[in-house]
């Protein structure tokens, strides 16, 4: 039994994509089964908003957990093994301010709290469950001069006010993620608790509370984080794009996000293919995209379709003088090497479209090929401004293409013709590697799209 367990404060993006594959491809590997679970212990950041759309991106990418829960599912649990947790002197009530508490971590200094009784502890626990205080926390009572400092007694409960997204105002304290993973893991039958090597040095905490609580034990295995080159994926900082509108929202083909790489083109297939190559390995390093891209175009090339296009603002006219009609339609394959992908009706005419580039290298008297027709002999080239006019005549019995100019076009008919827009992205960031100290607003690319 594994588990895929994504906090609701956002959509899901290409880092998640890699720990939900990895949790749901060893289950089903060892014929086993995946909970998907929402760890929603924190009403600040969380919105059903991002329930329903990780839960629409799971499905795109043909991940089907076996169970669906939530961590609220279990706070009254949770709120007695906290409790016993006090009585048992593995945890304690503190209301030092958040700054004092940083700072007496960071030296190992014990906080004055430390010598509360347990029935002090007890009787702040429930002010905090009741409302009745918010400057209280409880911490686990651990050692604070262990040199890894996030296990110097580490906060397991926090007054929230503001109303949780599934229980209201049920509750006013909340568990943190370092107590409640340990306790659900277990009462969920996780049997191997797969994470990123970032929650290394809490894992010692993890077997703590399982071993103090006498709870089930779950394994726990590390993989290494993706990192891709830059590309930012806390939440927090992609919630800041979106909210300052420099992306149209967490679909935004420039987002890392699931529902952004999708609409950029990416087939699920190329990114199961790349994580799961990636595989549980435990080295850390900064990848490009340019090998997810390169997955998925192998995977697209054999059966996408072909089409023409010419830019608008730097389309030139190419008459074709001994082509008698306006327009006619010839059947042609969508895809040169593929028949099976069907067959498009192209459409030939006397007048058609050439891109400017093509036209000014051009000269009066030289023979070019125009792509799946035939040579065509210039007779005349006049210029207009910028872009240019030309004449000619078709010659479709002459196959000699060796030597000529290939020239792409299209029947200059407006009644078959279709103007699109072409969009092009580069990355939203200006550095390769973002750490997260970084500050996102001075690293905004200004550029990041073309149309």
């Amino acid at each position: 039994m594994t588990r895929f367990p994504p906090e609701p404060s956002g959509y899901l993006h290409v880092g998640h994509i890699k720990a939900s594959m990895l949790n749901y491809h060893y289950a089903k590997m060892y014929g086993g089964k995946m909970i998907l679970r929402f760890d929603d212990t924190n009403p600040i950041t969380e919105k059903l908003e991002f329930v329903e759309n990780i839960q629409t991106d799971l499905k795109t990418l043909e991940i089907v957990p076996d169970k669906v829960s939530y961590s609220s599912d279990f706070f009254k649990e949770i709120q007695d093994y906290c409790r016993k947790l006090i009585q048992d002197g593995n945890a304690y009530a503190d209301d030092t301010p958040a700054d004092k508490m940083k700072e007496e971590r960071d030296v190992g200094t014990e906080s004055k709290c430390r010598a509360f009784t347990v029935e002090e502890n007890l009787k702040h626990f429930e002010d905090m469950l009741a409302g009745r205080t918010t400057t209280f926390c409880i911490r686990a009572k651990l050692n604070m001069q262990n040199p890894v400092k996030c296990l110097r007694d580490p906060v397991f409960y926090r007054c929230k006010q503001e109303p949780h997204h599934r229980t209201g105002s049920t509750y006013k304290a909340y568990p943190t993620y370092d107590l409640t993973v340990p306790i659900v893991d277990s009462l969920e039958g996780v049997t191997h608790a797969l994470r990123t090597v970032e929650y290394r040095d809490r894992n010692a905490l993890y077997e703590w509370v399982q071993k103090v609580l006498n709870l089930r034990t779950s394994k726990i295995y590390d993989f290494s984080k993706l990192n891709l080159v830059s590309t930012v994926l806390s939440k927090r900082k992609l919630k800041w794009f979106v909210e300052n509108g420099h992306v149209d929202g967490w679909n935004d083909p420039r987002f890392p996000t699931v529902q952004g790489i999708m609409r950029k083109g990416m087939t699920v297939e190329a990114l199961k293919e790349f994580m799961l190559e990636q595989g549980p390995s435990r080295n850390t390093s900064l990848m490009e995209w340019d090998k997810i891209w390169a997955n998925n175009k192998q995977i697209i090339d054999p059966i996408a379709p072909r089409y023409t296009c010419i830019g608008k603002d730097t389309a030139c006219k190419l008459i074709i003088e001994n082509v008698s009609v306006a327009t006619e339609a010839r059947s042609q394959p969508l895809h040169p090497k593929n028949p099976a992908v069907g067959s498009k009706a192209v459409i030939y005419g006397r007048e058609c479209y050439i891109e400017r580039d093509d036209a000014q290298d051009i000269q009066e008297g030289e023979k070019i090929t125009m792509m799946k027709w035939g040579n065509v002999v210039i007779t005349k080239k006049v210029a207009e401004g910028s872009n240019f006019t030309l004449w000619g005549n078709l010659d479709e019995a002459d196959k000699d293409f060796k030597k000529t100019k290939k020239v792409t076009w299209i029947a200059a008919d407006p009644a078959t013709t279709v103007e699109i827009k072409l969009v092009e992205y580069d990355h939203l960031i200006t550095k390769a590697k973002i750490e997260e100290t970084d500050d996102v607003e001075k690293l905004v690319n200004k550029n990041s799209r073309f149309e």
